[in-house]
């Protein structure tokens, strides 16, 4: 694996974007999607010119295939696969709709299976995948039932993937970001009221470190599962919230 090339899906923005310049910075060879075509637009000109910005909805069989297609074409192989993307539909009990609640299935459970399965042939033998899961799969976020479902079921399969992958020497993991400041955290705080920035210095006030986590906190630790130095590692879920959820 002299070559060291990305997919990052979900890598236009928030911590998919700053998981892409940080590996990037580090030598890779990097491709994103995007499913929106304003944010596609808005990372070819805020990502470096020879990063690959791809649009690509994780809802559709026929557009993962597509990507794949064009990241083969373009790299031949991949030593990283990051599932990011995802999106969260902040509602309570009584709000639930079906739409929604097959939205955030189909892209965060559905998807991420179906981009590893059909992925699959691009990895290269030792490869490293690692796939977004988010703290409130464990923990309590009030609105957020079906999210933490959606994750939740991804988090269960990562330890019958890691066996099924462990042959050819591909890891798998899951990281989990406590609550971070991106686009999608001040939309789903927007959703229950317009004092966006009051809400997110509370709870940053709540957290153990007194602060939310950036986008870049994470890229490290996508990086770092990404490398050789985590080359042991298979099957697990790395928290990275700043100690939150850890109190009584």
């Amino acid at each position: 694996m002299s070559e060291r090339t990305a997919l990052i899906t979900g890598g236009t923005s928030g911590i998919g974007k700053a998981a892409a310049r940080t590996l990037h910075e580090r030598g890779y060879r990097v491709a994103v999607t995007g499913q929106r075509q304003e944010s596609v637009a808005r990372a070819r000109q805020e990502l470096p010119d020879d990063v690959l910005v791809l649009q690509s909805d994780a809802r559709s069989p026929s557009d993962i295939d597509k990507l794949v297609s064009e990241v083969g074409r373009q790299f031949g192989s991949l030593t990283t696969l990051f599932l990011n993307a995802g999106v969260n539909r902040p509602m309570t009990l009584e709000n639930w709709d079906e739409s929604g609640y097959d939205e955030v299935f189909a892209v965060n459970t559905k998807g991420v299976f179906f981009t590893l399965v059909k992925a699959l042939p691009l990895l290269a033998d030792g490869a490293s995948v690692i796939v977004t899961v988010g703290i409130g799969a464990t923990r309590s976020l009030t609105g957020s039932s079906v999210a933490a479902g959606s994750h939740g079921a991804v988090l269960a399969m990562i330890p019958t993937l890691a066996l099924e992958l462990a042959p050819r020497g591909i890891r798998i993991n899951a990281v989990s970001p406590g609550m971070t400041d991106t686009p999608m955290t001040r939309a789903s705080i927007r959703t229950a009221t317009d004092d966006v920035a009051g809400t997110m210095t509370a709870m940053a006030e709540h957290n153990p470190f007194g602060r939310l986590a950036t986008p870049e906190d994470i890229a490290g630790t996508v990086a770092f599962l990404a490398s050789d130095d985590a080359a042991y590692i298979t099957g697990q879920e790395i928290v990275v919230s700043g100690g939150a959820g850890l109190a009584i």
